[in-house]
């Protein structure tokens, strides 16, 4: 009797389980497709200016690889880079200026803010900024972008584009991400999957939606809507900074617009686990709003959704339950099925789909590490800063 009900409380749970997917397949915006790319576009009759505004802190192994790229943008109208120094101790901002000198291109400014004040994280503090340096010019649109992302020669024309056309007051572009490593192959897709199962990209671009997301690594916003905004002075505490700027613009009435990217990469590598584990800890816990109680759901939400599918179908297959197989064998299948289409994406060979619950078990360890680190004083961290009570959501980032 013992060993039938409990039986039956695995055949439950997994049944829960495999509903938990069917209702991400059909009613979470369609996460999983991958086809939200830069909206139709036609060019303007006159192209608008635009500041290019780039944070860069101890940068300089890639800088190499990004910097020529934004340089060398094919705009027809008036554009600047102004590269922001943040402190670094590699030469970021003397390379800055040796690459502008040796490949020429758009106009090059290099800044430097100094360390930044109580209540300020370092990156926001860097790309305001670059923003007050940028406000003389008069642009009328910022194209907010990170050190390691290299654009191909037409990206900024086609953001403009898309913006002008579509009277978004953001456009923003997922950067893919680099998939070399076989942790990066492991790891980074599912990033990118996890996160458009938070933040639906569908939703973000539908006016009288509350979801909003931007990706920090390439957010084209025009000028006045930052101001307006007070842009980033509002979310200067975020440390997910990216998705407090789309808050702070969508909360304000603005229409905001995020999708994957076609020629806009990351050139950063993350070759170790340890790598990848420091990229998503470091910010997991101020995802949660620093909430105990938000984690305890995030773990078993995690465990449910991911873990539980292919444990029920062994346990099924093993006491020789053929429902809770059959359960648990239909919520990995659906599951596997939602990450083809991002794995197809990053160009990732299709056996790796099933072991998205082992991925998964990576990001709960992550998360459960994020606020380990938290309460044990350390906070937030990056790039030699630690910010020990990092604000995520009155918020970003």
């Amino acid at each position: 009797m013992g060993h039938t009900a409990r039986v039956s409380a695995f055949a439950w749970t997994a049944a829960a389980s495999l509903a938990a997917w069917l209702w991400l397949l059909l009613c979470q915006g369609f996460f999983w497709r991958t086809d939200v790319r830069l909206p139709a576009r036609r060019e303007p009759d006159a192209w608008p200016s635009v500041c290019v505004v780039v944070p860069a802190r101890d940068e300089a192994a890639v800088l190499p690889a990004s910097l020529p790229s934004l340089l060398a943008q094919d705009y027809p109208g008036r554009a600047e880079v102004f590269l922001v120094d943040d402190g670094s101790s590699d030469g970021t901002g003397e390379l800055a200026r040796e690459l502008s000198e040796r490949y020429g291109g758009l106009p090059l400014t290099v800044g430097s803010p100094g360390e930044p004040p109580a209540g300020w994280t370092g990156k926001l503090w860097a790309v305001r900024h670059g923003i007050g340096l940028a406000r003389a010019r008069e642009p009328e649109y910022l194209l907010l972008t990170d050190a390691d992302i290299a654009h191909e020669p037409d990206s900024l024309r086609e953001l403009v584009a898309a913006a002008r056309t579509g009277g978004f007051d953001v456009v923003s572009l997922m950067a893919r991400l680099r998939v070399e490593s076989l942790w990066e192959r492991l790891v980074v897709p599912a990033f990118v999957y996890f996160f458009a199962q938070l933040y639906p990209f569908r939703r973000i671009g539908r006016k009288g939606s509350r979801t909003a997301a931007a990706a920090g690594g390439c957010v084209l916003l025009r000028a006045e809507t930052a101001e307006r905004a007070r842009i980033p002075d509002a979310i200067r505490h975020a440390v997910i900074d990216d998705v407090a700027l789309a808050r702070a613009v969508k909360g304000g009435g603005g229409h905001i617009w995020l999708g994957l990217a076609e020629r806009v990469d990351s050139v950063r590598p993350y070759p170790r686990l340890h790598d990848l584990w420091r990229m998503v800890s470091r910010s997991a816990y101020a995802q949660l709003r620093h909430s105990l109680l938000l984690l305890a759901g995030t773990v078993a939400g995690l465990a449910l959704v991911y873990l539980l599918p292919p444990v029920a179908l062994v346990v099924g297959l093993a006491a020789g339950s053929t429902a809770v197989a059959v359960l648990g064998g239909l919520a990995w299948l659906v599951m596997t099925g939602t990450y083809v289409p991002m794995l197809r994406y990053y160009r990732q060979p299709l056996w790796l789909a099933p072991l998205l619950p082992f991925t998964a078990f990576l990001y709960l360890l992550m998360t459960v590490d994020s606020a380990v680190q938290h309460y044990r004083g350390r906070g937030a961290a990056w790039k030699g800063r630690t910010y020990a009570r990092p604000d995520t959501v009155s918020e970003e980032g």
